[in-house]
């Protein structure tokens, strides 16, 4: 029976094994059960799947994944935490947890050993530094997943579901939805972590596109000329991508790809669209 999900009992075990939080690793452990419920529903997790957990902690999330899914795979760095998850989880037979970086885990072949090649359910906390690389990097590589639900910082939430034309619009908001359909599920206030957060964190779903909303002939292009065109927002689009090291188009190359879809010469590139930056990228 899942019983981390309260203050009370999450205190008792850190004291129990002595447990020092790692400013290094973002460590907030979630102690809100109705949180915890919302994040269940709405990862949709089912007796048929097999969730891979990123950054368990102590197991607090991790036993409710146990008590719903299939098999649970869960990924923890900090081997401080090891001994902590081999107590908490001790009466589910169907929890795999390895101490490692995620970064560096093949989770296909974690697909292929636990759940014949098909798609995973990613549920996670994520701390605030890490959270794009593990995100883009699940996505980049092309790894089977249905869907990723996830607690993390409330700013990076609205920058993956967000669209043209606001300051928290960028290269990890076109990113996101390249890939995946962002859905808030909830604010989640510092009062509901143990220790308590500087800022707001919020869980959103992110529900994986079988295909791209928009097609493109060079993927990796379209990323590039978005990235240039983030890394100097201020700038206009062309002058943004002309100074982008090793994409060699010109200010003249861009304006002239403008002006055929349409768009003034002298537009930033947070004003395009994704299905905008897609054309483009073919145009040049």
């Amino acid at each position: 029976m899942a019983y981390l999900g309260v203050p009370k009992n999450t205190i008792e075990i850190l004291q129990k094994y002595n447990f020092h939080f790692q400013k290094k690793y973002g460590q907030n452990f979630l102690v809100d059960t109705s949180v915890l419920e919302r994040i269940m529903d709405a990862a949709g997790i089912t007796g048929e799947d097999c969730v891979l957990e990123i950054g368990p902690g102590i197991g607090t999330m991790t036993q409710y994944l146990a008590e719903r899914a299939r098999e649970v795979v869960a990924v923890e760095i900090d081997r401080n935490l090891i001994p902590i998850l081999e107590d908490t989880l001790s009466e589910y037979d169907n929890v795999t947890v390895i101490n490692e970086d995620i970064l560096k885990l093949d989770v296909g072949q974690v697909a292929l050993d636990k759940n014949e090649g098909r798609p995973l359910k990613v549920v996670a906390n994520l701390p605030y530094y890490i959270t794009t690389p593990i995100i883009m990097g699940l996505f980049e590589n092309h790894v089977p997943l249905e869907g990723i639900t996830i607690m993390v910082q409330k700013e990076v939430a609205d920058r993956m579901r967000t669209g043209p034309g606001t300051k928290e619009y960028g290269a990890l908001s076109l990113a996101v939805q390249y890939y995946a359909s962002p859905r808030l599920v909830a604010y989640v206030p510092p009062n509901c972590f143990i220790p308590r957060p500087n800022v707001g964190s919020a869980v959103i779903h992110l529900a994986r596109y079988g295909e791209p909303p928009v097609q493109v002939q060079d993927e990796g292009k379209l990323f590039a000329l978005i990235r240039a065109a983030f890394n100097q927002r201020r700038k206009t689009l062309a002058n943004s991508i002309q100074n982008a090291p090793g994409l060699g188009i010109s200010r003249q190359q861009v304006t002239a790809a403008l002006e055929e879809m349409g768009l003034p010469g002298a537009v930033r590139g947070e004003a395009l669209t994704l299905g905008q930056f897609a054309v483009l990228s073919d145009l040049l």
